[in-house]
């Protein structure tokens, strides 16, 4: 059974609340999910809180995980990004990150990594960097700093003096141009 059969059944368990199929998910990616809640927040204390978060939205609601949506790495991912954005806001201590920098990235060593999983995670990296590259500056300015920074569209609005609207235009644009980079590049063009 490969990966994704194998989280989407852990998935269905965990939505029968089946204790021992939520242990698998977190052995699989409480690391992961902890290194990535740490470049948001900071703070151990914090990105632990995070994870803690993270998992009990998992117990709670995994009936809300639709596969047809994407991978469930995907959707950890994307909640631990709202949860540690939340928590930014209700501390008020905006930091800025940039996790795209190269220190950042290797700040945090993943102990239970095989060598295959490392290099795949590195190849994605890349192809997210190199994507990130391609935007129009701008575009870039306000992808780092909603997703990379925490900063709502209107905060980013407010800090460059960009008109809200245009703020949109400018994310529903790199979104769009990067969804299609990063999905010709699981189709294998551009790469090989």
């Amino acid at each position: 059974m490969n990966d994704i059969a194998e989280d989407r059944e852990l998935m269905r368990r965990i939505s029968q609340k089946d204790a021992e199929a939520l242990e698998c998910i977190y052995d699989r990616y409480e690391r992961a999910v902890y290194s990535f809640a740490y470049r948001i927040v900071q703070d151990t204390m914090a990105a632990e809180e995070v994870v803690q978060e993270l998992f009990l939205r998992v117990w709670n609601h995994a009936e809300r995980y639709d596969q047809s949506q994407g991978k469930l790495s995907t959707w950890m991912f994307t909640i631990t990004r709202n949860i540690a954005v939340d928590m930014l806001r209700r501390k008020s201590s905006r930091a800025p990150v940039d996790p795209t920098k190269d220190e950042t990235l290797r700040g945090i060593p993943d102990m239970k990594a095989n060598t295959e999983e490392q290099v795949t995670l590195n190849w994605e990296r890349q192809r997210i960097k190199e994507a990130m590259d391609e935007l129009r500056e701008d575009q870039k300015q306000v992808i780092e700093s909603i997703y990379f920074q925490g900063l709502t569209q209107h905060e980013v609005s407010e800090r460059y003096s960009i008109p809200l609207g245009t703020v949109k235009s400018r994310v529903r644009l790199a979104i769009r141009q990067l969804h299609k980079k990063l999905a010709g590049a699981v189709r294998g063009e551009n790469y090989l």
